[in-house]
């Protein structure tokens, strides 16, 4: 029974004493988890109205989130919108956690003694993002292929294997420009009003019980914003990845304004925005809590 508890009690100070960029990858990891299994949901149907739009004829009729929500569940079944997580989680579990200890890095690094100020928020958050987005985005073409309902893949395994085999390796970094287009600028802008939101709240509000709630309340505002900004971005990144032949960023965007105009370039932004606004809500909300629960300033 003594020997148990030693070596119980032996794993919990091995990860104490663990390096702080470490403790941060794993936050990271475990709050990109639970945000990536609560709304999959919302990313899958936004991912099915952007394809909807590619494959559309001119004229044909709008098709809107909820009609695509009902229709998943009618043709395939209720669990069909969790279609494309498997690839999510290899994607944002450790996606999330290099963000995070990127991000972590690089604040001590450079901004040991300070908080960083609103441009600066901006090129930090740019910063650690477009190091997760490069390091995933194989990952993330497979969970767009998934989410699409054009592909027959069985696993990320087997969908990896057979992009490799039949597209190369180019296929699976396409759409990189837009995804650094789009990943990059909205971690940027959702540090910037994340942090200047916080620090413009009441000491006695940041200080409470609620702190939580307070940091998910500043998280949705910034979600919010940042989303809106990036959405274009967005649908071109769908665009190449889903589309078998390779084309370019300019190519898309050429397509896209000429077969659906402006408001192409939002198809999608509802159940994108409602997505990454929660779910980056959620992600810094928990990861802030548990580096907190540390010792460690996130």
């Amino acid at each position: 029974m003594q020997q148990r508890q030693e070596s119980s009690s032996h794993a919990p100070s091995s990860f104490v004493k663990a390096h702080p960029a470490l403790k941060a990858f794993m936050c990271g990891s475990l709050s990109g988890t639970c945000s990536t299994l609560l709304f999959q949901p919302l990313d899958l149907v936004k991912t099915r109205l952007q394809t909807l739009q590619n494959n559309a004829k001119p004229g044909s009729p709008k098709v809107g989130m909820f009609a695509v929500f009902i229709n998943v569940i009618k043709t395939e079944n209720f669990f069909s919108l969790w279609k494309g997580v498997t690839p999510s989680f290899v994607r944002c579990i450790p996606g999330v956690g290099i963000y995070f200890s990127t991000f972590y890095s690089l604040k001590q690094h450079f901004f040991l003694d300070r908080a960083p100020n609103a441009g600066e928020a901006v090129l930090l958050g740019a910063g650690a993002r477009a190091v997760a987005g490069v390091c995933m985005l194989p990952f993330t073409v497979i969970k767009t292929r998934f989410e699409s309902g054009c592909y027959n893949y069985s696993s990320v395994a087997g969908a990896l294997s057979s992009v490799y085999k039949t597209e190369g390796v180019r296929a699976l970094f396409s759409g990189l420009t837009a995804t650094l287009l789009r990943d990059a600028p909205f971690s940027g802008i959702y540090v910037m009003f994340y942090s200047q939101a916080k620090r413009a709240l009441p000491q006695e509000v940041t200080s409470t019980v609620y702190v939580p709630l307070v940091n998910f309340s500043c998280g949705v505002v910034a979600g919010v914003l940042a989303s809106l900004a990036t959405q274009p971005a967005d649908v071109l990144k769908t665009h190449i990845q889903v589309r078998p032949s390779h084309c370019s960023t300019a190519d898309a965007f050429r397509y896209i304004y000429r077969e659906h105009g402006l408001k192409g370039f939002f198809r999608g932004a509802v159940p994108r925005s409602l997505r990454r606004t929660l779910m980056a809500a959620m992600a810094w909300t928990v990861y802030e809590q548990l580096m907190a629960r540390m010792g460690l300033k996130s």
